[in-house]
């Protein structure tokens, strides 16, 4: 992290803001927000070097708020103040010139922080430098059929309003997204995370790659559709439990009655009493802050014991439905979700699984019935059939059709005692920041339709 430039960031935008403060009729407000990154992306293909090149970019965020009414403007952020304050006026004379003809919203949120809850946080990591980074990845990969894409760099997030209210999140991370493909086109899915590059680790977590690649050599087995005993890695819980953030998780989604959860909320229902899901901002991956400038606690529990204990409500949902905020964000999906261990060891997995699926990855899930919390998806990279305990062939993909309320509820069996991060890796827009930290899972009686 160059702290001298993440220090001449925050200096421009507290500048901006405070001067908007200033500029701020009687019974206007404002939130002022920004988000801007400095990171590295290189794409590999064949254990080659495809595309490579820094990217700088950043945008803020001006809301105006005047008479229960609301609208806003986007534009890039350069970090010159003179440049950046020509467009921010500009956007706020053209915000007020707007607003006025736009239509009352009863449950607009105001600003009402204070200096008092200021925030103002700094991870600093390790990360590869431009000259070491290709040789430090492809060093270990130069046999393989190796592809993926790595992003690494500093990622910033800045609020402001018109209370006087001032929040400052940057953190230098990296994942790398990788697949390794076999001759036969199979492939093994993996993915590197940190704030610190540790190449011991990393030769590890490519030997493990390796070992699963060598699995996929013999031929392909046809499983019928059916239920079968399944051990469910770490990147496939992951998978499963993001999907609690599309009409899961959230007040709103319950209130309007699109929740998978709703049997669980009116406690009808109860998922298995080892199951326990919290929302860790501890980890400091993402900002605590919303956008409304509000700080959600470092740790909410939401499933304890099976049993929904929280959901996330955002201060707009509470305000139309008469409930407490918990610091969610607008959309109120999961930010930075763990799920606690079991007491299944590494060593105890294909022993305890005995005959069934191993399943490494999965993907293209939906809600085939969400009022029953059923979930459909196929399974993806490297799958296997097990006997007796050992790894006897690699599958065919399959499609499943499962209900949360069995996986995660009667026919779960363990977790693992070990757990793995998952990190968000879209670069749509802007590099993403979060993830998942979730251990394995074995089920019984997993339902495969195709």
């Amino acid at each position: 992290m160059n702290n001298d430039k993440i220090s001449a960031l925050e200096v421009s935008f507290n500048q901006l803001a405070e001067i908007l403060v200033e500029k701020k009729q009687q019974d206007e407000y404002f939130t002022f927000k920004l988000s801007w990154e400095q990171s590295q992306f290189t794409r590999f293909n064949h254990a080659r070097v495809r595309q490579i090149g820094c990217v700088i970019d950043g945008w803020i965020e001006l809301k105006l708020m005047y008479n229960q009414r609301s609208n806003y403007r986007r534009f890039p952020f350069v970090g010159n103040f003179e440049l950046d304050w020509k467009q921010l006026y500009q956007a706020l004379q053209e915000l007020r010139q707007e607003i006025s003809y736009l239509p009352l919203d009863p449950y607009l949120v105001l600003p009402v922080g204070n200096n008092n809850n200021n925030s103002h946080e700094l991870y600093p990591g390790e990360l590869l430098s431009e000259d070491s980074l290709v040789y430090s990845i492809l060093s270990e990969v130069e046999e393989l059929d190796f592809t993926g894409i790595y992003a690494g760099g500093v990622t910033t997030r800045g609020y402001a309003d018109s209370c006087g209210q001032k929040h400052w999140f940057a953190s230098d991370s990296f994942t790398l997204d990788y697949s390794i493909f076999n001759l036969e086109g199979q492939a093994v899915k993996g993915n590197f995370f940190g704030s610190r590059w540790h190449q011991d680790t990393y030769r590890k977590k490519i030997a493990d790659s390796k070992r699963q690649l060598q699995l996929l050599c013999t031929s392909t087995r046809k499983v019928p559709r059916g239920k079968y005993r399944t051990y469910l890695a770490p990147a496939a819980v992951s998978e499963l439990l993001m999907m609690l953030s599309w009409k899961g998780i959230s007040e709103a989604d319950i209130q309007q009655g699109n929740s998978s959860l709703a049997e669980l909320y009116h406690q009808e229902k109860a998922l298995s009493p080892i199951f326990y899901v919290k929302e860790n901002l501890n980890l400091g991956l993402v900002p605590r802050f919303n956008q409304w400038g509000e700080i959600a606690a470092p740790e909410l529990p939401i499933i304890e014991k099976g049993v929904l204990v929280n959901t996330l409500a955002n201060s707009r949902t509470a305000k139309e439905y008469g409930k407490i905020p918990n610091g969610a964000n607008a959309s109120e999906t999961l930010r930075s979700p763990e799920i606690s261990p079991g007491t299944l060891t590494s060593e105890e997995i294909l022993p305890q699984l005995d005959t069934g699926l191993y399943i490494s990855n999965l993907h293209y899930l939906n809600w085939s019935d969400c009022s029953t919390g059923r979930i459909t998806g196929m399974t993806r990279y490297a799958c296997f059939w097990v006997e007796s305990g050992k790894i006897v062939a690699p599958i065919e993909n399959l499609r499943f059709d499962e209900s949360l309320y069995c996986f995660w509820g009667k026919n779960l069996l363990d977790l693992t005692n070990f757990q793995e991060f998952i990190p968000e890796v879209d670069t749509y827009e802007s590099r993403q920041l979060g993830g998942s930290l979730v251990p394995g899972m074995l089920v019984k009686d997993f339902t495969y339709t195709l």
